[in-house]
């Protein structure tokens, strides 16, 4: 049996201690100790002026951005560093941050109760059934695909104006009715509420640390995002390069979106693709590859719109566009299929179990699609779509161009 002890950094050396607003005095003293035993203390200005002075404690604030602090935090493994937060560490705090550069069995977290615990308990939600999410440095329209009749969503603001423009967004979608609460400072002796319907909100700036609670109602008319795929038409700006709904739900089905992976739509257009497969799951991520600016334009604005400002658009034609883009877990060629190197491109690019999917409406774009399935193998299929329209003074069926859909899974 080896009797080497073990170094030091495979023992817990980073400690997260997570403080309410009661400070110190809420601290358990498991928590304390790990505070004042720190070579090292860390945090923002304000967690720093709570805990008591020690003598020779080095302390630092974190700086902008935070992860310039990272080096200085890792050259001190293995001795005893302590990372000051709110709340809890883990959930979307610092916490979550260090745990993809430090192990867990080199760090201890002692969380103190979330944001998104106080509010529940203060409004007697039950927390399992709120939407939590944050929009502290990130875009407002993150909270977008979360509006749905009767949903209650728990919010991290990012400061005291963030309620006035949340009422504004729940009026412009249709929710002025929703009830939005602002709960500030919870757990602390300056902790107050807010509370009013969007419609008749009028308090421009509360307290910087609040989270908001909204009970949402939606007013008739109000746009609802649907959880299937096969958005209708007009609820995208485009110029005619979309690919339509029946079509879209199928292609989608097809790409078989998973949690936490990317897509490369290809030949973009109005970015229908790519947003949907962002709707799927909140974790999924995209990159739409356009080359047109007036189509970059909406594809943004679209993304912005349906609740998915994190899509990314790579400017510029396939297959040049797709150089340095991280690998893809999926890829769909709406457009370009016919551009030498695109389809090749995509399919050397594609990770190993990743799905690739073409459309075809020419008969120069199905022959590609012909000769790569003799190649590559895979499902192809055809599918037509007619409309009702009128005729006359009567309705008839007025069909749509046949898209031809080829699918494959890279082994």
């Amino acid at each position: 049996m080896d009797s080497t002890p073990p170094p030091p950094w495979l023992s817990p050396w980073l400690s997260v201690v997570g403080l309410g607003e009661d400070g110190w005095d809420g601290l358990p003293p498991a928590a304390r100790a790990l505070v004042e035993r720190a070579e090292w203390l860390v945090g923002g200005a304000r967690h720093l002026s709570l805990a008591p002075a020690v003598a020779g404690q080095e302390r630092m604030a974190w700086p902008s951005p935070l992860t310039d602090a990272f080096p200085a935090l890792l050259a001190r493994r293995g001795r005893p560093v302590c990372v000051l937060a709110s709340g809890d560490p883990s959930w979307y705090g610092i916490g979550a941050t260090l745990s993809r550069i430090v192990p867990a069995i080199e760090m201890t977290v002692l969380p103190a109760p979330s944001a998104f615990s106080l509010a529940a308990a203060r409004l007697g939600w039950p927390l399992q059934e709120a939407a939590c999410l944050t929009v502290h440095g990130r875009p407002l329209e993150l909270a977008i695909p979360h509006l749905l009749p009767g949903a209650r969503l728990l919010l991290l603001s990012w400061d005291g104006t963030t309620p006035a423009k949340l009422a504004a967004l729940l009026r412009a979608r249709g929710f002025g009715a929703s009830r939005l609460t602002a709960l500030e400072a919870m757990g602390g002796p300056r902790e107050s509420r807010t509370a009013a319907t969007a419609e008749s909100w009028s308090v421009e700036r509360v307290a910087d640390l609040n989270t908001l609670a909204v009970e949402c109602v939606a007013a008739p008319g109000a746009r609802i995002l649907p959880r299937a795929p096969g958005l209708p038409d007009d609820w995208f700006a485009h110029d005619g390069q979309i690919t339509k709904r029946e079509v879209r739900a199928v292609t989608l089905s097809a790409l078989a979106p998973r949690r936490g992976e990317l897509l490369w739509d290809v030949g973009a257009g109005s970015g229908s693709i790519g947003i949907e497969w962002m709707l799927a799951d909140p974790a999924n991520r995209a990159v739409a590859v356009e080359h047109r600016e007036e189509r970059v334009a909406r594809i943004l604005a679209n993304a912005a719109a349906f609740g998915v400002p994190g899509l990314e658009v790579a400017r510029g034609k396939a297959p040049d566009a797709l150089a340095g883009l991280p690998a893809p877990d999926a890829v769909f060629i709406g457009g370009g299929v016919t551009g030498a190197g695109v389809l090749d491109r995509c399919w050397d690019a594609l990770r190993p179990g990743g799905r690739l999917v073409a459309n075809a409406v020419t008969l120069e774009s199905e022959a590609v699609l012909f000769d790569a399935h003799k190649r590559l193998g895979g499902e192809l299929s055809q599918i037509a779509v007619s409309r009702a329209s009128p005729v006359g003074g009567f309705r008839g069926w007025r069909p749509s161009m046949p898209v031809t859909l080829w699918r494959v899974e890279k082994p």
